[in-house]
């Protein structure tokens, strides 16, 4: 989740908590907490690519880091808002209630967070809510304006205490429906597989970035992976296009006991692909979008989160590719338009001799790459 999503979270719950004691400091607390969580990413500022997959959004974002806190704060915090009444159960639940409202949406973005570390290692996701979707933070921006108009006296009176539930009410629907979005597009994948006759190892939808009405589906088959697009106003007959990538397993096995590509195996929860490179491996993380373009030679598309391992360098031996700069006003025109039931916006048929194309690894300039109907 994005930093600033997180203090207005913890900005609002702190107006609803301690609003009547706290009066404006109270923003201004329930941001402060709901933006610590995210101080693992500190230290992982020192640490190379590998520990940094395994250690973010890990122990700061546990359970039982979050009833820690609670009870190891709720004493001094009460002690310096005695003179504003607060007792050492409501300070202590405070800080609970933010760091843990922090942690639930995290759990709703595609990355999700180890929850129970340190007991259980691996990342808890239901993949229902981009970490870019202006939609659920806006109404939390609008509560934390209101709650700058309300006079200093009126707040112990709980001014402005209304419109903040109502905009956080806002938000938690928002959250509802896209559950409901991906149940609807699940069951139109759910449908498509069957005409095929295709059963999945696994496979998961995700909203696009800024919405819930694109929808980026996913399936994982023995050795490869197929991606797809489903808008919810998609009839459940309409059929996904896919697009087939090799995962590359025979690639990845030359170097399946080296450590970084174990963390890159267990961070993709099996959503990698893995490309022989120059010195090692490249290697996707498929969860994450990819970016498509258009030319005259077809439709490419480049991954959006990938690595290199070099098994030769002393340290360091993975780094993150970023991804080149493209159109993304094109794509997002075409999302636009995929929204709305043009399937060819984003997934054109091939036409001759132009298959779609998989680009990035710097050890091949391109693949070829199959399309599914």
């Amino acid at each position: 989740m994005h930093v600033a999503v997180g203090a207005l979270l913890g900005a609002v719950v702190g107006e609803l908590m301690l609003g009547r004691q706290l009066g404006r400091r109270a923003l201004g607390w329930g941001a402060l907490f709901g933006l610590l969580p995210d101080l693992d990413a500190l230290p992982c500022l020192l640490m190379n690519e590998a520990w940094d997959l395994r250690i973010h959004h890990g122990l700061t974002h546990s359970i039982l880091i979050t009833l820690l806190l609670g009870w190891l704060l709720a004493k001094p915090l009460a002690k310096r808002w005695k003179k504003d009444k607060v007792a050492p159960r409501q300070a202590g639940l405070f800080v609970a209630t933010v760091w843990a409202s922090h942690v639930l949406v995290e759990v709703f973005t595609l990355r999700g967070v180890r929850i129970f570390d340190p007991f259980w290692g691996l990342p808890v996701s239901t993949g229902n809510l981009s970490v870019l979707d202006p939609v659920f933070a806006i109404p939390l921006l609008v509560a934390v304006i209101m709650a700058f108009f309300v006079k200093p006296k009126e707040w112990k009176k709980g001014k402005g205490r209304r419109s903040a539930w109502w905009c956080l009410g806002i938000s938690s629907f928002y959250i509802g429906l896209s559950f409901w979005a991906q149940y609807a597009v699940g069951k139109g994948v759910t449908a498509d597989l069957a005409r095929r006759g295709v059963a999945a190892s696994q496979r998961m939808e995700s909203p696009t970035p800024f919405n819930i009405l694109l929808w980026r589906v996913m399936v994982e088959r023995p050795g490869e992976i197929w991606i797809g697009y489903r808008s919810i106003t998609d009839s459940p007959e309409l059929p996904v296009r896919w697009v087939v990538l090799p995962k590359g397993e025979q690639a990845m096995a030359k170097f399946k006991d080296e450590w970084e590509p174990k963390v890159v195996r267990e961070f993709s929860k099996g959503w990698w692909i893995a490309r022989e490179a120059p010195g090692g491996l490249w290697l996707a993380d498929l969860r994450y979008a990819e970016g498509r373009t258009w030319d005259e030679r077809g439709m490419a598309i480049r991954p959006g989160l990938a690595w290199t391992f070099n098994a030769a360098a002393d340290s360091n031996r993975l780094h993150q590719k970023t991804p080149e700069a493209r159109d993304a006003a094109e794509m997002l025109r075409r999302m636009a338009r995929r929204v709305g039931g043009e399937v060819e916006a984003l997934d054109p048929v091939p036409a001759g001799n132009k298959p779609t194309r998989l680009i990035g690894n710097p050890g091949n300039l391109q693949e070829y790459l199959e399309k599914q109907p």
